[in-house]
């Protein structure tokens, strides 16, 4: 499970490459001092203790920071699939940092609860806890507010945080998701002990204008006490907000300011300085570094350029990585570097810090350690039990409606195969659930390739998943069990990235479903005849009628038919020709078509990786469960063509891996054998009968 060393070494230099071009910021001003206006706004201040410990560099360096173990609390607001993608990316730039244990507090809607709990359960941090607030629950509690602000109802939630956190908690630190950290988050927690008796919120001023409002005419913002104060990040403590009776506060506060205000303009931070302005004595100012606020009229150079390093960046504007202002172009090398980071990379122990492991990773470790690492098949069994992150739902995405008889085509790919998707889509109309294997790095080449694509962009019936890369094998069989979970519709259409179906497929195969009654009791496979051309440029036939002349004509053949004719034989495309009604066939050895099933069907079996018997096995399965194989007349896919997958050249290359994939075949008839007696006979005397060599 743990990455190689070269692996290791190529991401530790491009962080250390992000991190030096923002250094760089400090040297292009020289030392500006000359004071402004608005005189020691947005200026890297340090509070004064206010226990007797030391302040100043002593304290910086020792005093300010936690016992190396203590448990961190962090609190966030994570609704909706953009946000919980821009979660990563700041869990990304937390974790790289820390060195205490983390607790996060993810305030979700369910969506974004779906993805997140999937992620972090893949993810497998040690020391890492998570716990999930329903936000559709807390709604209430703020819809009577009006809000211009682009969040929305979200941007509100952390007013009710101290009422919605166990009551057993009492400090905490809340971050916004478009925040990036350079510095370790116990730094930040080390804050509290700044705090007096009497103060409950710990804040970074608010690095503009917009509090003053003077930024255009007839501007009328909230309350608040000078430039105010931005919530980016926060420091709570919650024991004491409880104790003054903070949600009544908040709430009388919001209701007369709302008397003259239309609405707030920046969500929760609005009633906050409102609060504050009231009540100042409740709030603890942070220095500047801790919030260097990018928005569209920000003042953070007054900060940044004074400031010995900086803690904490903050992309409040609405265009986010996109806001033009003076050195941006540094800030954003930070957050793309851990945009693109290997998250495999931060499944590190906590030396010294004794945690509970994620669930499964004491059995894991175990397994892995149990490797013969001299055994030839040592990839093999490695990229069995590895646990690759999964982030599904990566892009927005739409269910379909519900309908009785609805299909949804699954598939997987990599990053070299980006380029069928626009083809599929235009010959597929329904619903899709794809697993794509790519770095942290590709996912983000993903995203900007679906964003600039006018097909893909204006389909939000696709769902695609990310599984993230690591290991030398490619896990298709896993991939495929990702794509075919998170379908959605009552039936699946098993196929791969390198066919596209005939136009009329999608509707055909609902039709078929529904005349034939399937459904119940009834187990049926509909199998799709397979067909291949050799050519990159062709008329894609619109019916069978068309299919059958390229075939004649040598434009077409039969899957396969030249190098492994005993995968699709058995559907018998003499019988396919004339055929006018579906036809029941029967599993042959080698069997491996392509085939819609309900979606509950029996899931692939993980242990085959790389290339061969891939879907042979999930076929023999399904045999097995006495699912009906029926050939669909009217239905076809067909195969294009494109350079060999690396898998494939070794398994054509190399005897070892041939051996070892032959390894994997027996033992998945001993286990057919356990589960299923003496049915499962037919399986192995099939498999005794072929070459060792064929795939």
């Amino acid at each position: 499970m743990l990455p190689r060393g070269r692996s290791r070494a190529l991401a530790a230099a491009a962080l250390l490459l992000g991190l030096l071009l923002l250094a760089g910021l400090f040297l292009l001003a020289g030392d500006p001092r000359a004071e402004d206006a608005g005189g020691s706004c947005c200026r890297p201040m340090q509070p004064e203790p206010q226990d007797g410990r030391p302040s100043g560099p002593a304290a910086r360096e020792g005093a300010l920071r936690p016992p190396r173990c203590q448990l961190l609390h962090v609190a966030i607001v994570c609704a909706g699939l953009n946000s919980s993608r821009e979660v990563v990316t700041l869990v990304k730039s937390m974790l790289f940092y820390r060195k205490n244990p983390l607790h996060l507090h993810l305030v979700t809607d369910a969506v974004a609860q779906s993805i997140l709990e999937t992620l972090f359960r893949t993810w497998m941090v040690p020391a890492l806890g998570v716990s999930f607030y329903d936000a559709d629950q807390l709604k209430p509690h703020i819809s009577w507010i009006p809000n211009k602000h682009y969040s929305g109802l979200y941007g509100l939630m952390k007013l009710v945080l101290p009422g919605v956190l166990p009551p057993g908690l009492a400090q905490v630190i809340v971050l916004d998701t478009d925040v990036t950290l350079a510095s370790d988050i116990a730094e930040l927690w080390a804050l509290f002990a700044y705090f007096s008796d009497k103060q409950v919120i710990g804040l970074v001023e608010n690095q503009s204008d917009w509090y003053l409002g003077n930024l255009w005419k007839n501007h009328r913002p909230w309350p608040a006490l000078g430039r105010g104060f931005n919530t980016g990040v926060i420091l709570l403590w919650l024991d004491r907000l409880r104790q003054v009776g903070w949600e009544q506060m908040w709430q009388l506060t919001a209701r007369r300011e709302l008397l003259t205000q239309p609405a707030t303009s920046l969500a929760d931070q609005d009633i906050f300085n409102a609060v504050i302005k009231e009540h100042p004595g409740l709030v603890q100012p942070l220095p500047c570094v801790w919030n260097v606020q990018l928005s569209d009229h920000t003042l953070a150079e007054r900060c940044y350029l004074e400031a010995a390093d900086l803690k904490v960046i903050h992309w409040n504007s609405p265009k986010k990585l996109r806001v033009k202002i003076k050195h941006a172009e540094f800030f954003r090398n930070l957050y793309l570097t851990f945009l693109g980071y290997d998250g495999n990379l931060l499944r590190r122990e906590l030396f010294g810090c004794p945690s509970q492991s994620p669930a499964g990773a004491e059995q894991l470790q175990q397994s892995l350690a149990q490797l013969d690492e001299e055994d030839a098949c040592f990839e093999f069994r490695q990229q069995q039990l590895t646990v690759h992150r999964v982030h599904i739902t990566f892009l927005p995405h739409e269910p379909p409606p519900p309908r009785p008889h609805d299909v949804t085509l699954v598939a997987q790919l990599s990053m070299d195969r980006l380029q069928m998707l626009e083809a599929l889509c235009r010959h597929w109309l329904g619903p899709m659930s794809l697993a794509l294997y790519l770095t942290d790095a590709e996912a983000q080449q993903f995203l900007r390739f679906v964003e600039a694509s006018p097909v893909l962009s204006a389909r939000q019936d696709v769902a695609y998943h990310v599984v993230y890369r690591e290991g030398p094998l490619y896990p298709v069989n896993q991939l495929r069990n990702v794509a075919l979970a998170q379908a959605l519709t009552p039936y699946v259409f098993l196929s791969d990235i390198d066919f596209l179906p005939a136009y009329s497929l999608y509707d055909y195969l609902r039709a078929s479903i529904e005349q034939l009654g399937l459904g119940g009791l009834r187990k049926a496979a509909l199998v799709v005849p397979a067909f291949e051309t050799p050519r990159y440029r062709f008329s894609f036939p619109k019916s069978k009628a068309e299919l059958l002349a390229l075939l004649d004509a040598g434009a077409l053949y039969t899957f396969r038919y030249h190098e492994w004719p005993q995968g699709h034989a058995a559907t018998d495309y003499a019988r396919w020709r004339e055929a006018q009604a579906p036809y029941r066939v029967q599993w042959a050895a080698d069997y491996e078509p392509y085939v819609v099933v309900p979606r509950d069907c029996p899931r692939y079996d993980p242990r085959f990786v790389g290339f061969g018997w891939n879907k042979v096995a999930h076929i023999v399965e399904l045999d097995a469960q006495d699912y009906e194989l029926l050939v669909l007349p009217e239905a076809f896919t067909i195969h294009l063509p494109h350079a060999p997958s690396l898998d494939i050249s070794r398994f054509r290359s190399s005897p070892d891996y041939r051996a070892c994939l032959q390894a994997l075949k027996e033992e998945f008839h001993q286990d057919l054998s356990r589960r299923y007696g003496a049915a499962a006979l037919k399986y192995l005397t099939a498999l005794q009968q072929r070459p060792r060599n064929s795939a």
